[in-house]
């Protein structure tokens, strides 16, 4: 059996290749090891994956690819925590751009965007990720992601800038006071999760004017920002991944072509891509 793994801050999905070619799915909290430790990550697995766990005796590789993993050190406290469950397993811990990238490109030269809760880009010469100066999170960057326009439509709202009619519906579904958003944002936990969680609105708003500007402006920002500062991108495919770039993908396509960047895929998870290049010997070509 294989166990393929794709972690970001929020979710962690799991795919499971069973002797029968059968897969399995399974889904838990996010495993960054930037904000959690060892003994935290044991304790979410043993709390959220009991029916995974019961086939650790039957897993003999693990692929696992996380958001923070940047480093030896956030590998090891990913790999000592499941260690103590995959007592019998090859353990490989590494960054979740390297598995985008083996999702979209395979081992072809291409950069690699993410348009999720957060939002970064990589450039992937078909054996290594190349990151650049990205992924600055949600304070300093994550353009066009969901917590940049989470945080535009917050602002706009309480700043009184949404058109009247779209400020009603906005007021109407989430009931918003200055005080709950300084609250959420500044002293909980998590605050680029509720940023985001409000994103969801532009589903509702996408074929306003308002609607279209805020995507336009998001997408045009990533552009500018991220893909447009490396020199040679209009040689090569960009990739999408994530719920923002597949949800509004007619936007963000519309966007590109008018930039000149030639799209590849897009897709909303890349579990199932990322098990399909494992399968066929993308890792051992890799390495």
């Amino acid at each position: 059996m294989i166990l393929v793994a794709d972690s970001g801050s929020s979710k962690t999905d799991w795919l499971l290749y069973l002797e029968n070619q059968e897969l399995k799915q399974f889904r838990t909290s996010g495993l960054n090891p930037y904000f959690l430790n060892e003994k935290e990550i044991v304790k979410i697995l043993y709390d959220q994956a009991q029916e995974l766990i019961s086939y650790a005796a039957e897993i003999k590789e693990i692929y696992f690819f996380g958001a923070g993993c940047s480093s030896p050190d956030r590998h090891e406290v990913v790999s000592n925590a499941l260690s103590v469950f995959f007592t019998k397993s090859y353990i490989s811990v590494d960054i979740d751009l390297l598995g985008y990238a083996y999702a979209t490109c395979g081992h072809q030269k291409g950069l690699c965007c993410v348009l999720a809760t957060g939002s970064n880009i990589s450039f992937f010469d078909g054996d290594n990720i190349h990151d650049g100066q990205h992924g600055l999170g949600f304070v300093l960057g994550d353009e066009g992601a969901s917590t940049w326009f989470g945080k535009e439509l917050i602002t706009d709202f309480l700043y009184g800038n949404m058109p009247t009619d779209i400020y009603k519906i906005f007021d109407a579904t989430f009931k918003l006071t200055k005080d709950q958003v300084i609250k959420n944002v500044y002293q909980k936990p998590d605050p680029n999760t509720y940023l985001a969680s409000f994103s969801k609105f532009i589903e509702t708003i996408r074929d306003s004017e308002y609607g279209i500007e805020l995507l336009n402006r998001g997408f045009l920002q990533f552009i500018e920002s991220n893909i447009k500062s490396f020199p040679q991108y209009h040689n090569f495919k960009c990739h999408f991944v994530g719920s923002i770039a597949f949800n509004f993908a007619e936007e963000l396509t519309t966007l590109c072509k008018k930039n000149e960047i030639s799209i590849g895929k897009i897709i909303l998870e890349p579990i199932h891509d990322l098990m399909t290049f494992i399968l066929k010997g993308g890792l051992e070509k890799a390495y």
